[in-house]
């Protein structure tokens, strides 16, 4: 905990933001750190509460009390020490995650939950600013190789952990860069890619290997804005040179909206945007698709919605619209309802905040358009009825679109590569693999592991992480009979 009474005599305080017409003219992150001394004062807020709920709403269990408290006590090398026993990368998720440590917090039956993630955010750029994140290579090899398919955050969270158990560890991706969809997905406003370099540079020095360009499955499928690969690996060249495989692909498969004029020029995927967008701001190339000068309608209210919406606007949309089929939720949640879950209320992003017209209870009908190219889309109001979503009758309207990008969540991992190892698949598509027990992470295939998306379908970069670890345990204790990594 922090000060005893400091949850009293302290508020909140959020991160500041660049003015928007400033971040506007750039693809750079806006977000302004805390300073050491207001870190302080928000580490100063975690109260003696008994039971530290924050700890359990983190699916990696982040030992945050403690971090708090050090940070209030200015021990910030001590802090970050502490923040790294759970968490590899927390300058990822100190800047993309949502944080459902902040809705277990106490304070947030209050509405003012502590600034944990703020303060996560400080420690390890201060980490960073002060030499304190160094390799740290394993004392000892063990003579075993690990194939890791696919550098997402599972990936690489599973690369580092076994590489610092002593194996030899290979990271494979399809793509020319690492990084899956935090280097292809997220745009670098939010996420400058300059934090994953660091990592890598990081997890050489500990001996890992990172092999791009490279399709690990029997038949490369055609390329697209999600795959460089230049080379193939079959599934039984990667079994007959490494001990273990760990699987750690994402959901890439995403949600279609089959209706009328789905086949039109300017309806896309929100990654046939984003992709190639993310590329575009690395120097691989120009993005085929621009906003400037156009309507923009967003289909889908959740984070890839919104980061169709934030980069529209830096390319100078005229307007953007974003749909949601679900009806609006209310401003703020029912604390003594759903604490300490996560809680269901209205979230404007920063992208948001840019400029968006946002509209809830929508469905879209059909796609307008004229000789191959769109015009507009044909939408409706639905409302909940007897369990089910109706249409509202007569409520049908048409919007002006020349863009429309479809962000309506992944249904599963790509299935050839799943397919190509022979591994058992779930009803969703994802890998069948069990987080308990013995065994735990393996899938039916020997030797073959299963971590993050690929296997529990789309989440967070946070779950992504947690999965990696636990993986590499798994592989660890498969590998060596026990394992010294933490769970």
């Amino acid at each position: 905990m922090g000060k005893p009474s400091g949850f009293m005599e302290f508020k909140r305080l959020n991160e500041a933001y660049l003015p928007v017409d400033q971040r506007l003219k750039n693809y750079n992150e806006f977000v302004q750190t805390l300073t050491d001394e207001q870190s302080k004062v928000q580490g100063a807020r975690c109260m003696d509460c008994g039971i530290p709920f924050c700890n359990n709403g983190c699916p990696i269990n982040n030992i945050i009390p403690d971090w708090n408290d050090l940070v209030y006590r200015g021990k910030w090398q001590e802090a970050l020490t502490v923040l790294h026993s759970t968490n590899n990368f927390p300058e990822f998720t100190g800047r993309i995650c949502p944080a459902p440590c902040e809705a277990a917090c106490t304070l947030n039956i209050d509405q003012a939950a502590v600034g944990i993630k703020s303060i996560e955010h400080a420690i390890i750029d201060k980490g960073w600013e002060s030499g304190w994140v160094i390799p740290q290579p394993a004392i000892k090899k063990t003579g075993k190789k690990v194939a890791v398919v696919g550098s997402g955050p599972a990936g690489l969270a599973a690369a580092q952990q076994l590489a610092r158990a002593g194996h030899a560890v290979v990271v494979f991706e399809k793509n020319s860069r690492v990084g899956g969809l935090l280097r292809y997905g997220i745009p670098d406003f939010k996420f400058e890619k300059s934090h994953i370099d660091r990592r890598m540079d990081q997890m050489r020095a500990e001996g890992v290997e990172f092999r791009t360009s490279v399709w690990v499955g029997k038949n490369m499928p055609g390329k697209g804005t999600a795959n460089d690969a230049q080379t193939t690996v079959s599934p039984d060249e990667l079994m007959k040179e490494f001990d273990a495989v760990v699987l750690s692909g994402g959901s890439e498969t995403p949600r279609d909206l089959p209706v009328p004029g789905r086949e039109l020029q300017g309806v896309h995927f929100a990654l046939e945007f984003l992709i190639p967008q993310n590329k575009e701001v690395a120097g691989d190339g120009r993005n085929p698709i621009h906003a400037d000068g156009k309507h923009v309608v967003v289909i889908g209210g959740g984070d890839t919605g919104s980061d169709c919406v934030g980069t529209s606007n830096r390319h100078g949309a005229t307007a953007v619209t974003q749909f949601e089929v679900m009806p609006r939720p209310p401003e703020l949640e029912n604390g003594p309802l759903t604490w300490p879950y996560w809680p269901l209320k209205l979230r404007t992003s920063s992208s948001h905040e840019e400029g968006c017209e946002r509209d809830w209870s929508v469905t879209t009908k059909e796609f307008i358009g004229e000789n191959g190219k769109l015009s507009g889309l044909k939408a409706a109001r639905v409302e909940w009825k007897d369990g089910k979503l109706s249409e509202v009758a007569g409520s049908e309207f048409i919007v002006k679109a020349d863009l429309v990008f479809l962000a309506m969540g992944f249904t599963n991992p790509i299935q050839a590569m799943l397919d190509a190892f022979g591994v058992e698949k779930d009803g969703r598509g994802n890998a069948n693999a069990s987080t308990e027990g013995k065994g735990c992470y393996q899938t039916n295939v020997p030797k073959v592991f299963a971590a993050g998306d690929v296997r529990r379908g789309q989440s967070l970069v946070v779950w992504a992480i947690r999965e990696g670890r636990q993986a590499a345990r798994a592989v660890d204790e498969f590998l060596m009979g026990s394992s010294v990594l933490p769970r």
